[in-house]
């Protein structure tokens, strides 16, 4: 009897690493569960046949999943990672949980505000698994105390002072491999989180012991050096950006070890704009400024999370350079970010001088009592108090935008998938058969031994070449052009899982505001304590305003950029594919003359006709002219379409 599964999470395969796309409640059947390094093989209800991860299934109770052998028994809900002939394509492909968006049970994060009418959730290049854990509503986003925004792994060691004692990479002995932040493994594509990780519940509004009134209704609020200003812009309200902006280099990764080669980690060469001063960083460190940033700024402001982790294959030379690369793109988003690139953690992480200075800093960043809701004691706009009602549209404005762009996002991931899919798929074999087939035919026409033949069948033959090369350039073309842009909008993704939550506590404090008469009335507060809190929501919308703005500014310079690119590879190869059947056209075929009269190639007889006829190729070949009247004019449409975005 075959073994069944059902599964627990929808999983999004990605191209090139065969995967298999499930979704939540799914029963499938498995074919073969000794894969290893955290997958299984399985086959769907439609006969498709791909690797699922184990973690995302759950087993009949007579059937109970084994490890694989020589490898120790996962631990639920911690994420296990591809084996290593998987992780070569992940180099080109985004990862499918850039940020762990906002739960390990994968709750839609945008559920609390607008429910999905399908009850489901989209396909994409970058997707968590966003259905409902088993026993949970998706209607109750608090579900989980996972729920929130995302969170980085934390090994056992985190709760340890010393910062050499923390989340060491060892190998083990075992069969089990360790992620690079520690024990348990990592956190998987798919988003499942260690059961090790540290949960701050201040930091969601449905678990919040005090939630926004801790800053509503403090009585007295620390006044420190910290200001945050916020001025009125042209497009409203405004962070108070540098003059300079500030700007670092992610490079020059180094493997390192310890303990005479018991513990390794990649170390990454960090230099900043302001400094010129390269400082050394593994990943923990960044994974312990990722947690700085969200329990201090949070509440206030998205923080994405990090590029995920790998285990199997995390040494290799595709997969460093892959991380590299989003790590740099993760820095860069946050140098730009005028609040946080100007704190203090950030720029110990950027500039410490030394060990001595770099402990110094991480204890009194790990002590900062100003975070979670009371960062917004630290703004201060400088414009008049809001009105409540104001208030709230703005934040229903806010809300609907982002979720409505968070759905135009999944659809590009979606799409660019299936895109991806087919050019590295069937359309190169497709070219491929055509070019094959005009070799073929080519060495048929051969055999007939017709005179005069050979420029034909030499023609025809390069004519079937060119294709297999054109083949070979649409299986390549989606690493120059499609992998910026889903890296664009894998990035966003992650960006726009945050907005649920940032505005979760806006909306949070407005509830708090339209209770206060009631509160007044039964005596839990006075008068003067409802004209404060209605003061400080509005410092609190002055703060998402801000913030918004911010994000359009970002959002415009970072479409505007990558379409230029996409538009531009784009053009390219389409024009090179015409310089392609161009030269075979061109100084093949033409040579080939053909009376129209007598339908000769060599007409001795009748000179005159070739005289006064011009010369034609073969009508075997007219398609070809066909491709090259339509490439010029599509490279014309997508030059007309890049024009638009560089007048920008």
């Amino acid at each position: 009897m075959a073994l069944k599964a059902q599964v627990l999470y929808d999983f999004s395969a990605e191209p090139g690493n065969n995967e298999l796309t499930v979704k939540e409640g799914e029963t499938i059947t498995i074919t073969n569960k000794n894969i290893g390094g955290g997958w299984i093989e399985a086959q769907n209800s439609r006969g498709d046949v791909g690797l699922v991860p184990e973690d995302y299934i759950e087993f009949s109770k007579a059937f109970p999943s084994f490890p694989a052998a020589g490898s120790a028994a996962p631990t639920p809900n911690v994420g296990n990672v591809a084996s290593s002939d998987l992780a070569f394509f992940d180099a080109y492909a985004p990862s499918s949980a850039p940020a762990q968006n906002q739960a390990s049970n994968g709750n839609d994060p945008w559920s609390v505000w607008n429910a999905d009418p399908s009850g489901g959730s989209n396909n994409n290049w970058a997707s968590n698994p966003e259905g409902t854990q088993t026993g949970k509503s998706a209607a109750d986003p608090w579900g989980s105390v996972s729920q929130g925004h995302p969170q980085a792994y934390q090994g056992p060691g985190a709760e340890e002072d010393e910062w050499d004692d923390e989340w060491d990479d060892v190998k083990s002995t075992g069969g089990y491999a360790e992620s690079e932040s520690g024990d348990g493994g990592g956190i998987q594509r798919g988003g499942a989180h260690a059961t090790s990780m540290k949960i701050s519940l201040n930091k969601f509004p449905g678990f919040s012991k005090s939630g926004p009134e801790l800053y509503l209704l403090c009585k007295q609020l620390a006044k420190g050096k910290e200001k945050l200003s916020i001025y009125m812009g042209e497009v409203g309200p405004v962070w108070s950006y540098p003059e300079t902006q500030l700007d670092c280099v992610v490079a020059d990764p180094k493997k390192g070890s310890k303990m005479y080669g018991l513990k390794s980690y990649i170390e990454y060469q960090i230099t900043p704009s302001t400094t010129n001063r390269p400082v050394n960083h593994r990943y923990k460190h960044f994974d312990w400024l990722y947690e700085r940033l969200l329990d201090k700024f949070g509440s206030a402001i998205p923080i994405p999370s990090l590029p995920d982790k790998q285990v199997t294959g995390r040494f290799e030379e595709e997969f460093i350079k892959m991380r590299m690369e989003r790590l740099q793109g993760w820095m860069t988003r946050m140098c730009r970010h005028p609040v946080v690139s100007s704190s203090e953690v950030f720029q110990l992480f950027l500039t410490y001088k030394d060990e001595k200075d770099w402990k110094m800093g991480k204890r009194k960043a790990e002590k900062d009592e100003t975070v979670g809701v009371m960062i917004f004691s630290t703004i201060e706009p400088e414009a008049p108090d809001l009105d409540p009602v104001e208030v709230d549209q703005k934040c229903e404005q806010f809300s609907r935008f982002t979720k409505a762009m968070d759905d135009g996002v999944k659809e590009i991931l979606t799409v660019g998938n299936e895109h991806w899919k087919r050019c590295t798929g069937p359309l190169p074999k497709e070219y491929q058969r055509i070019g094959k087939a005009f070799q073929n035919l080519s060495s048929v026409f051969t055999s007939s031994g017709y005179q005069g033949e050979s420029t034909l069948t030499d023609a025809m033959t390069a004519a079937g070449k060119t294709y297999e090369e054109i083949a070979q350039m649409v299986a390549e073309q989606p690493r120059k052009d499609l992998h910026f842009l889903m890296e664009t909008n894998n990035e966003y993704k992650g960006l726009l899982g945050c907005f649920p939550d940032t505005i979760g506590v806006h909306k949070a404090a407005i509830d708090k505001v339209k209770e206060a008469d009631k509160l007044v009335a039964t005596s839990k507060i006075s008068p003067q304590d409802k004209v404060t809190m209605a003061k400080r929501v509005s410092t609190m919308s002055y703060a998402l305003q801000a913030e918004m703005n911010h994000f359009h500014s970002n959002r415009i310079y970072d479409y505007n950029r990558v379409m230029q690119l996409y538009l531009e590879e784009q053009v390219k190869f389409y024009e090179t594919v015409k310089a392609f059947l161009s030269t075979i056209c061109h100084s093949k075929l033409e040579s080939v003359t053909v009376c129209p009269f007598c339908s000769l190639v060599t007409c001795g007889a009748a000179v005159k006709c070739l005289d006064t006829t011009p010369s034609r190729p073969p009508y075997e070949f007219a398609f070809i002219l066909v491709f090259l009247l339509l490439n010029p004019q599509i490279a014309a449409k997508l030059r007309q379409a890049h024009s638009q975005f560089t007048t920008m």
